[in-house]
């Protein structure tokens, strides 16, 4: 059986095929990434079982790569791992059209499309987990085009779970809070930035597949995420922007 990965050569992505690999029904990995040298360098390390496919997901002409992949094999599909985001801080007066059109279809267009790719390959016990975001539980200014992209992956997972039970498929969308990888910036015009509940990829990961095992629609990790999760239902949506703009005035100014 394959397990497809996006976003595979760091972070999250990296920690899935590391842990994935440990699963003795998977032969092969299909990894997934824009950069060549480092699905190379992951083929590398981690041998015969990466098969490494070269997509920017951002790109129709990716999404069609993995199409016929995924086409062109007769192997059942037992994990999709949709772990590929685009992030950004800033305003979001300031993005470029670009740079909204690269993150909607990364993060939202992309992991509903290889959804659909795989599902006729995909059979009772296969297992989908879209990485989404503890930021999905608020509005977040400043992160708001990423989180509200998180938002979607997160409800359409949910609600992808429910509708596949019927077929056995399992469907989590895994919500880590602040993680400790090369996507998270350290600092801030030479200020080191806190990041409150920061944890690491094994982490995020492990829980995540065990989660995935048990049936469980939502993943998450830490206590700090799961406090979020509550806090954004309980209180108003002006409070929590109000606590958020708190924590992170000094990087902003």
């Amino acid at each position: 059986m394959v397990a497809l990965i996006t976003g595979a050569t760091g972070g999250i992505g990296r920690e899935f095929v590391r842990q994935i690999l440990m699963d003795e029904d998977v032969s092969e990995v299909w990894a997934v990434a824009r950069n060549e040298a480092k699905l190379k360098e992951l083929k590398d390390e981690y041998g015969e079982k990466i098969i490494p496919v070269v997509a920017d997901l951002s790109k129709s002409s990716g999404l069609f790569s993995v199409k016929q992949k995924v086409a062109s094999s007769r192997k059942k599909i037992k994990y999709l791992i949709n772990n590929a985001g685009v992030a950004a801080f800033k305003r979001s007066d300031e993005f470029s059209i670009d740079e909204i059109s690269d993150t909607i279809d990364v993060n939202c267009k992309a992991a509903v499309t290889l959804i659909q790719m795989c599902l006729p390959h995909m059979e009772d016990e296969g297992r989908i987990l879209n990485v989404s975001s503890a930021s999905s539980f608020q509005p977040t200014p400043y992160i708001n085009l990423y989180s509200s992209t998180k938002v979607f992956l997160r409800y359409y997972s949910r609600a992808l779970n429910e509708e596949l039970k019927d077929k056995g498929i399992k469907v989590t969308a895994v919500c880590p809070g602040w993680v400790d990888t090369e996507m998270l910036q350290n600092d801030k015009d030479g200020e080191k930035i806190h990041f409150p509940g920061l944890t690491t990829a094994e982490n995020v990961v492990t829980k995540a597949l065990k989660d995935s095992s048990r049936g469980k629609e939502m993943s998450v990790c830490t206590g700090y995420a799961k406090f979020l999760h509550v806090y954004g239902k309980l209180m108003p949506n002006s409070l929590v922007m109000k606590q958020w703009m708190k924590g992170i005035s000094k990087y902003i100014n």
